[in-house]
């Protein structure tokens, strides 16, 4: 009889996950049932280009069922799992009712959300960028501020309206805040009475350096470059509160705008409390260095939701790119578990450090020595995450998204 595995959350950890047991798994030695509240895996790395408008929402969002081959899929919630009977309770999204599914080996990959750490009034008055929701909504809010801007008879109120703040320095914030720029001023042809010089876009990082996951000379470089195109920069500021005419940060300045965008932290899944296992300080479950999750026999867990430490102290960060290598570890460990063979350390060996910055432009090291910027780094950076991206026709439209953003202006309809 195939032993079952069930597989919590289809993101880039959970959705590796399965491909790899499809690939690793001989036939008939494992049953693999992925659940997933969508119906697509979500490419989180190009949600910034959806909210400019430079690559169309759903081709970033290759549906489960296309890419899968022999794994089965529950489109619902998880309602609960039992440790002790091995079961994971499901509820049905479309139709309602409630799934059991036994398991022999469960793998717990649900992943992150945005979290405003209790900032007064950022819960209601900014705007997350984790969801293909959020950025259709970031993108629909930019053009209405646009559009307000144009009839705006008062000229502080059409100054708040052609201010957007981004919240966070990291990965997100940085390519939300580049795109964002570029999206605006190539927008701005279309309202004559919003020059270029009108828009402003301010970046609040609460440390002193960008993109802290990487290399300090990078973190500068990028913030170097966002600058020379115009972005405002503000680091070592933390934000006091949002309110719905501005931003305030601890420093005492503020920001006149009505679109704050939040990448400034995450949280793991409140899902996460369903399960009984063993979590870290900031809530993630503890894992051994082969992935699996401590004092719970079967079960593993990777991604956005798991602390998974590093041979000398620490843990591992949450990034995409290590979510796409603890996934290769974790489903070889599983089947090697099944066939009572030895399981392995996850161990990551950095090849080389990069980033997005937004707009075609990219910082990149390589091997500690060779050093990429501008359009020749986004390009780098984004054949690895294209050839990441499941399913030849997504990566057919996102290459004729991005050939057809060079010629042509960005397009300003709001279809939320």
């Amino acid at each position: 009889m195939p032993e079952n595995v069930v597989i919590l959350g289809a993101g880039f950890a959970g959705m590796n996950v399965a491909r790899h047991l499809e690939h690793d798994g001989r036939r008939g030695e494992l049953a693999v049932t992925i659940v997933n509240r969508e119906n697509y895996m979500l490419f989180t790395p190009m949600l910034p280009e959806v909210a400019s408008g430079s690559i169309e929402p759903r081709h970033i969002t290759p549906p489960l069922r296309a890419i899968l081959r022999t794994t089965a899929f529950e489109l619902g919630d998880l309602k609960g799992v039992d440790l002790d009977a091995r079961t994971v309770a499901v509820t049905k999204r479309r139709e309602g009712g409630e799934a059991t599914l036994p398991f022999d080996h469960l793998v717990v990959a649900l992943g992150a959300e945005s979290s405003t750490h209790g900032v007064p009034g950022a819960e209601e008055h900014s705007f997350p960028l984790k969801t293909v929701h959020d950025a259709v909504v970031v993108r629909d809010v930019t053009i209405t501020s646009l559009e307000n801007a144009a009839i705006a008879m008062d000229e502080d109120e059409r100054r708040s309206r052609t201010t957007f703040v981004v919240v966070g320095g990291g990965f997100t914030g940085v390519e939300a805040a580049g795109e964002l720029l570029a999206f605006l001023r190539s927008a701005s042809r279309f309202y004559p009475h919003v020059e270029r010089t009108d828009i402003r876009v301010v970046l609040v990082a609460g440390s002193d350096r960008l993109l802290e996951q990487l290399s300090p000379a990078l973190g500068q470089r990028a913030a170097t470059m966002l600058a020379s195109r115009g972005v405002e920069v503000v680091f070592s500021d933390q934000v006091a509160s949002v309110d719905a005419g501005g931003l305030t940060l601890a420093s005492g300045r503020r920001f006149a705008t009505r679109c704050v965008i939040w990448s400034a932290g995450e949280r793991p899944s409140p899902a996460l409390e369903r399960i009984a296992l063993k979590r870290s300080e900031h809530g993630a479950i503890e894992v051994r260095p082969d992935l699996s999750a401590i004092g719970a026999p079967g079960v593993w867990a990777l991604g956005d939701c798991a602390h998974i430490p590093k041979p000398g102290g620490g843990a591992y960060p949450q990034t995409a790119q290590h979510a796409v290598h603890e996934a290769r570890r974790l489903a070889r460990n599983l089947v090697a578990k099944v066939r009572g063979e030895a399981t392995r350390p996850y161990a990551y060996r950095a090849r080389g450090m990069m980033a997005s910055i937004g707009a075609h432009e990219g910082l990149a090291e390589i091997g500690g020595r060779v050093k990429l910027f501008g359009l020749p780094a986004w390009l780098l950076w984004r054949t690895y995450y294209l050839g990441q991206l499941p399913g030849n026709d997504r990566k057919a439209r996102v290459m004729l998204d991005w050939t057809l953003d060079f010629p042509f202006p960005q397009d300003i309809a709001s279809v939320r």
